[in-house]
Formats: structure tokens, sequence, C-alpha cells
């Protein structure tokens, strides 16, 4: 018990939690905003969801695909940052408090 407050109490710690806090927070505005912008279209312009692009295909229906490869693409700049900056701040804590 006396090694977790000794981790909670230690400004690297703290700092890493808000670090992760502000990279995770960040990228689920952006999905947020992507995904009930989309949604919001849905509800408020379906005309302009429906206008043709090409001959048989709405603007919807690129628009929704948009919103998939854009969480996507948010998953993997999470998964790539966490693997090579989060995971390494990590290790490098816990073993400075170790010592």
């Amino acid at each position: 018990m006396k090694d977790i407050k000794k981790i909670e109490a230690s400004r690297e710690f703290k700092s890493l939690v808000a670090l992760r806090w502000a990279m995770a927070g960040v990228l689920t505005l952006l999905v947020f905003i992507s995904y009930y912008g989309f949604i919001l279209m849905v509800g408020y312009s379906k005309a302009t969801l429906a206008r043709k692009i090409s001959e048989v295909t709405p603007l919807g229906i690129p628009l929704v695909v948009a919103v998939i490869i854009v969480s996507f693409i948010l998953t993997l700049v999470y998964v790539f940052w966490a693997n090579s900056k989060y995971d390494t701040m990590v290790e490098y804590l816990r073993k400075s408090l170790d010592h």
C-alpha cells in the first residue's frame, strides 16, 4: 500500500496520467465530432445526404464511410502513440520508482 501511495504522489506519474487523459480526450472528441456530425446531418439535413454525387451514389454513402475511416485512423493513432511513447514512459516511471 505504501508503494501505491508513493507512485500516486510522484510528479512523473501525475504528468503521465494527465498526458494519457489529454490524448484520449482529444481523440475521443474527434470521434464524437465526426460521428455526431453525421448523425446531426441524418436528423436535420436528409436532403443533403440524399443528393446524388454520381448516377447511383448519394452523398451519405461516402460520408458514412469517411466516419468509419476516421474512427479507424484515430484508433491507429492512439495505438501507435501508446506503443511508441506511452509504454516507454510507463517503463521509465516503473524503473525510476523501483530505485
